[in-house]
């Protein structure tokens, strides 16, 4: 081989789907490959002609056009078309052009039909086409078994279930001749037989499941408080119960216990009990457990045991990175652990400060509302009173409870936001009606200014309290967003205030950090702006959704944006999310301090090719929002000043 074969081996080598091959395969395409340069202007492929080589641009740049004239695509270095020609009939359906002198590299299409042949990854890469950036991400999710896998395979014996009649001694010595640490309860109750809670047994007995009893159970609410052995079971069971069923994933069952601090979870088919999952089940699948992570948590005297634990939750994140798990997995899992410390602070500060004066509601905003948390995002969070909160009386007790829990948080390593949405903030500790107040004046009033700031508001999520002072907030939302047009170009507005990181060509923009290494912001001109948008599309839709990916399916179920976009938008989003997500996880397993700046030499070729597809699908999709909101006809700007 000489020397320019050597280089043009060399080069091929470093880019998708070349990168793919073994060095036999990347010999024959270097010897084989043919050389033509083409000056800026010059036609390449010209619609119709026949085509028999891949082609491979090795310098400058080339303009892909449909059979209308309108463009399709810019490619550069390292960049290949004509493969789907190629593989279709070898007739050119998509013209290309030279816009810059351009040297392009020809690899015949018999060996291009070997190389598919003989090599996975060429042949996925190639196969897959425009559909390369959807199929990366439904391998991510198919290689993820916590995902795929169904409950009902952890389930490897019957449950053991008694009448609620049944005497507790006599349930005590089921549990140990079963050695179960817990079991279901279940009634004769004919009342409303169609229930979600009502089974037919395999005897063809009708049967309710009432509740369930832990050994623990046992030891707190029967011995410790000197019941009789033969006290009926139903007297000190839990009555509260949540079940999964058996074709839900282990993910699924897994969010259950973690949002509800349960460690028994019955699994149901048709209805009928076929096992109880427990915290050891899912222990097996998550090393450093995240389901008992946040079981310990709760069982945590003090804010010292709190600050020991918060240790453990970049471990849990890199865990779940390496044990395959999505974006979304992921999001929500770091959001619930979150949630878990905010609900255990106010739980300490609560006993200190004794019981609430008035109702509330504690809840959180941003990422932790849309459960797309990574790791210790910074704090933003805010608190819901009830409408009978007397500043003089009570402001003094929830300011304690919020700088209580804002404090806590800090020591565990969430920083403190730094534009002070917190419910240490007066502004942001009010009465439901005040916030109702905010609310209205935000949509009917939409100064673009005021709503940069607060748009983080419109992603609500509950923590602790009273439940339906938020879902009222959420539905004012819902209700008014629709109806005010400005409001939506407002919001639409700010949505396009962040840019995807791509030049003119696709190549990207890169910006200087901290250490003057070229780099992307992840978030900042990635996830970020997709969320802003897809915010947008919810709210015009009244969706009450908080999960850029729940409201993504509340679009779908309108026509407000084209057919295929709602796909691209998710595929794009779960993506660059899951792109940055291992970057942390990486910086975290390196000792270093995990952040959003990701520089694309550090990634391999293809990892870069689909970042360059998610950024194009952000870009369209924000030209497709300044046209969709646009402002009213003869509507003021702002609010007059």
């Amino acid at each position: 081989m000489d020397i320019e074969q050597l280089e043009i081996r060399q080069h091929m080598a470093q880019f998708a789907p070349f990168e793919y091959l073994g060095d036999e395969w990347l010999d024959q395409v270097a010897t084989q490959v043919e050389i033509s340069y083409f000056q800026a202007g010059t036609d390449i492929l010209a619609l119709d002609q026949e085509i028999n080589e891949l082609c491979y641009v090795r310098s400058g740049a080339v303009e892909v056009s449909k059979r209308s004239g309108q463009l399709f695509d810019r490619l550069v270095e390292g960049d290949i078309f004509g493969y789907s020609d190629i593989m279709r009939n070898r007739r050119v359906r998509f013209p290309v052009r030279a816009i810059e002198d351009t040297l392009i590299y020809f690899v015949p299409a018999e060996l291009f039909e070997s190389l598919r042949a003989d090599n996975d990854d060429f042949a996925d890469f190639v196969e897959t086409g425009g559909d390369r950036l959807k199929a990366t991400v439904d391998q991510q999710r198919n290689d993820n078994q916590m995902s795929s896998t169904r409950v009902r395979r952890l389930i490897r014996r019957k449950p053991t279930m008694v009448d609620i009649h049944t005497p507790i001694v006599e349930v005590a010595r089921r549990m140990r001749e079963d050695n179960v640490t817990c079991v279901l309860i279940l009634s004769e109750e004919q009342e409303g037989i169609n229930g979600p809670r009502h089974f037919t047994t395999q005897e063809g007995q009708v049967r309710r499941l009432a509740g369930l009893l832990t050994d623990r159970d046992c030891c707190v609410r029967a011995l410790a408080e000197d019941l009789s052995g033969e006290t009926p079971v139903g007297e000190i069971m839990s009555t509260s119960l949540l079940t999964a069923p058996s074709d839900a994933s282990i993910y699924e069952a897994m969010m259950t216990m973690l949002n509800h601090n349960v460690q028994h979870l019955p699994i149901l088919y048709r209805r009928r009990p076929i096992g109880v999952l427990q915290l050891s089940d899912v222990m097996r699948y998550e090393t450093r457990s995240s389901l008992y992570l946040v079981s310990s948590i709760f069982n945590q005297a003090g804010l010292a045991g709190l600050v020991r634990l918060s240790g453990d939750v970049p471990l849990a994140f890199a865990r779940l990175v390496d044990e395959g798990a999505d974006a979304q997995m992921i999001g929500r899992t770091m959001a619930t652990i979150c949630r878990s410390f905010i609900r255990k602070l106010l739980e300490l500060g609560e006993a200190e400060l004794g019981p609430p004066p008035i109702p509330y509601c504690f809840m959180v905003l941003g990422s932790c509302a849309r459960d797309e948390q990574t790791v210790f995002a910074d704090q933003d969070h805010g608190m819901i009173l009830d409408n009978s909160f007397i500043p003089e009386q009570h402001d003094e007790y929830f300011q304690s409870l919020a700088r209580f829990v804002s404090d806590g948080l800090a020591a565990c390593s969430y920083p403190l936001c730094k534009g002070d949405i917190m419910a240490t903030n007066q502004r942001w500790r009010q009465p439901l009606s005040v916030w109702q107040n905010y609310f209205r004046d935000w949509i009917e009033n939409p100064d673009p200014e005021a709503l940069l700031h607060s748009s983080i508001f419109f992603d609500l999520g509950f923590v602790h309290g009273e439940l339906d002072m938020l879902e009222d907030l959420q539905a004012l939302i819902a209700r008014m967003a629709p109806q005010h047009p400005l409001f939506l170009a407002a919001m639409a507005r700010n949505a396009l205030n962040r840019t995807p990181p791509l030049g003119l060509f696709r190549t990207f923009i890169l910006e200087k950090d901290g250490q003057h290494n070229d780099a992307i912001d992840l978030k900042r001109r990635g996830t970020a702006p997709l969320v802003d948008l897809v915010r947008v599309h919810a709210l015009a839709c009244g969706s009450s959704s908080h999960n850029t990916i729940d409201r993504l399916k509340d679009i779908a179920e309108t026509r407000l944006l084209p057919e295929g976009v709602n796909d691209r938008l998710r595929y794009a989003f779960e993506f660059i999310s899951m792109v940055r997500i291992r970057h942390q996880a990486l910086a975290i397993e390196s000792n270093e301090s995990p952040d959003n700046r990701l520089r694309p030499s550090n990634v391999e070729s293809h990892e870069r090719h689909n970042l360059k597809d998610a950024f194009e699908v952000l870009s369209h999709a924000q030209k497709f929002l300044k046209f969709r909101y646009p402002v009213p006809s003869g509507a003021s700007r702002g609010r007059s000043r």
